[in-house]
């Protein structure tokens, strides 16, 4: 389907499209096979491309000051989307007139955080008298809808590749999309799974939002979204998108994808340049990434290849750390936004024809 043929969406960033929070908004104008972004809303940047402010890159995704404004320049819009992933999943009080604009303007509105907004009477009245629809993508599924593991996971003859990272919000699901596209390009057919809001929002037909599944289904939820996508498609490879760190104290996560998932190898994600769990010293320092190579390699998996969020970085000191890590682990370094990830595509090959017990 091309872009012109999808649904038209603006994504609200409001004052934050700088900043992790808006790794939603983030993920979308980088792509997203399920919308059209015709523009943002972000007051703090309007006037400028969102590609530009994200990471230097023109996208020709206008950043709007209002709704109104968009309107008169993007025309016709059918959802308006919450492009933020706040800690604890919080609407942020000032994106609530913005929602409240776009619902009389007709649009439909799409919400990732755990602040639902059908919980909300006021909205749900306002939607429901301008025939629009509020939808809660982060709601949790009923119990009849959930899998429980099963082992069928072990049938997957496709090898499993998880990408994982030494903390949140570091690029994690960006990687996955990268290298299931390089695969592409190389003749390899890629599937990811997503786990997280975005990834449904970019278009991805296989996968779960973790953080909003009971935890006696995870494993399974897991698992089911591995087979369904290998059976249906016949796979050659499955990319598992990871969430948060093995180590994270906010919220841990990781070994499940290893273990439930059987991801027998890994691609790791990591900021040299970050010191401490989401930058907050007083939840501790993340460890090397070597302990977290030996970490993983404890859970039955290889790290076959490590990514570099060179934020903060100079390019030399990109360069530099690229360099430091190969000679430290001989594995590929990868630095995704300069050079792509192809480098880690014979890696991949190698699995492919002697696949990992």
């Amino acid at each position: 389907m091309s872009d012109l043929n999808l649904p038209a969406a603006l994504v609200i960033s409001e004052g934050m499209l700088h900043t992790d929070d808006a790794k939603t908004a983030h993920g979308l104008i980088r792509g997203t096979e399920r919308f059209r972004i015709a523009g943002l809303i972000d007051s703090l940047h309007a006037g400028k491309d969102a590609g530009e402010v994200l990471d230097g890159r023109h996208r020709n995704i206008p950043v709007f000051a209002t709704v109104e404004e968009a309107l008169q320049q993007a025309g016709k819009i059918d959802y308006c989307i919450i492009g933020v992933a706040t800690v604890g999943g919080i609407l942020p009080p000032v994106f609530l007139d913005i929602i409240r604009t776009c619902i009389n303007h007709g649009i439909s509105i799409v919400n990732g955080l755990h602040d639902y907004l059908n919980d909300k009477p006021e909205l749900v009245a306002l939607a429901k008298e301008k025939g629009v629809t509020l939808t809660d993508i982060r709601k949790p599924k009923k119990r009849e809808d959930l899998h429980f593991w099963s082992a069928e996971i072990f049938s997957v003859k496709a090898p499993i590749i998880a990408v994982l990272g030494t903390d949140c919000a570091l690029g994690k699901r960006t990687t996955c999309r990268m290298v299931r596209e390089a695969c592409a390009k190389a003749g390899i057919h890629a599937e990811m799974i997503y786990t997280g809001q975005t990834g449904w929002l970019q278009g991805g037909k296989y996968g779960f939002i973790f953080d909003s599944t009971l935890n006696d289904f995870i494993s399974g939820e897991i698992e089911h979204a591995i087979v369904s996508c290998w059976k249906e498609t016949n796979a050659e490879l499955i990319l598992l998108e990871g969430q948060s760190a093995l180590r994270n104290p906010s919220g841990p996560c990781g070994s499940e994808f290893l273990v439930s998932g059987n991801a027998r190898l890994t691609i790791l994600v990591h900021a040299p340049k970050r010191l401490h769990f989401d930058h907050l010293p007083e939840w501790g320092e993340i460890p090397s990434v070597r302990s977290e190579v030996n970490l993983i390699k404890a859970y039955g998996s290889t790290v076959i290849a490590l990514a570099l969020n060179t934020s903060h970085c100079t390019e030399d000191e990109a360069y530099a750390f690229q360099r430091a890590y190969e000679k430290e682990l001989g594995i590929p370094v990868l630095l995704p936004l300069q050079e792509g990830v192809e480098a880690v595509i014979p890696v991949i090959r190698s699995h492919m024809k002697t696949p990992t017990p």
